[in-house]
C-alpha cells in the first residue's frame, strides 16, 4: 500500500523537477514552475492516479502507449477517469481546459494565453524527461497532434516552438521549406 505511493511521490517529484527547469527555460517565472501540478496532491487526484500507475499490477505500464501517452477516457477506471477530469479542470496548462462544450454539443476552442502554453511545452517535455521517453516532444507531439483540440493561434505557436511546422510542410508537400528558395537566384 505505502509503496505505490512512495513511487508515485517519486515519479510527481521528478516530473515537477523537470517541468521546472523548462519553465525558466521558457522565461516563465520561477512560481509558475513551484507551484506546476499542485492539484496531483489532493487526495482525489493522488489516490486515483498513484492505484492506477503503481496499484496491484506493480512494473506494468497501465494505459501508456509506446510514447508514453494515455487515452485519458478510456482507462477504464472511473475513479482514475474523475481524477484526470479534475486536474485538466484545476490546470488551465491543459488543453482540454481551453475546450468549451457548449450545451447544443457544439465546441469552441479559445486560445492558450502565452503563461499556460509555455506551461504546456514545459510539461511535455518535463513528462517526456521524467518518464525517460526515447522520443523527442517534437516527435511525440507529432504522434498525437490530432488529437489534440488546439486553437489554431495556439497550435502555431506549439508547432513553431517544436519546429514542427517544417516537417508538416514537408509531409505534405514532400519537400522542406528551404528547398523552394533553391534556383532562385
Amino acid at each position: 500500500m505505502i509503496g505505490k505511493h512512495w513511487k508515485y511521490l517519486q515519479y510527481v517529484l521528478r516530473h515537477k523537477w523537470y517541468v521546472f527547469v523548462e519553465c525558466r527555460k521558457l522565461g516563465l517565472p520561477l512560481w509558475v514552475g513551484l507551484l506546476h501540478d499542485w492539484s496531483k496532491f489532493l487526495p482525489d487526484e493522488w489516490i486515483p492516479y498513484a492505484n492506477y500507475f503503481y496499484g496491484s499490477e506493480v512494473g506494468i505500464s497501465r494505459g501508456r502507449d509506446e510514447t508514453g501517452y494515455y487515452k485519458p477516457g478510456e482507462s477504464g477506471d472511473d475513479a482514475f477517469d474523475l481524477a484526470w477530469l479534475k486536474h485538466q479542470h484545476r490546470n488551465p496548462h491543459h488543453w482540454q481546459y481551453w475546450v468549451l462544450i457548449q450545451d447544443d454539443e457544439d465546441t469552441r476552442v479559445l486560445p492558450m494565453p502565452d503563461r499556460y502554453r509555455k506551461e504546456m511545452l514545459a510539461d511535455w517535455r518535463g513528462a517526456g524527461r521524467a518518464q525517460g521517453s526515447k522520443i523527442s516532444t517534437k516527435e511525440w507531439y507529432l504522434k498525437h497532434r490530432d488529437k489534440m483540440i488546439l486553437h489554431p493561434d495556439t497550435r502555431h505557436w506549439i508547432e513553431s516552438q517544436l519546429g514542427a511546422v517544417s516537417l508538416l510542410l514537408w509531409l505534405v508537400r514532400g519537400k522542406w521549406p528551404a528547398e523552394d528558395e533553391e534556383g532562385k537566384e
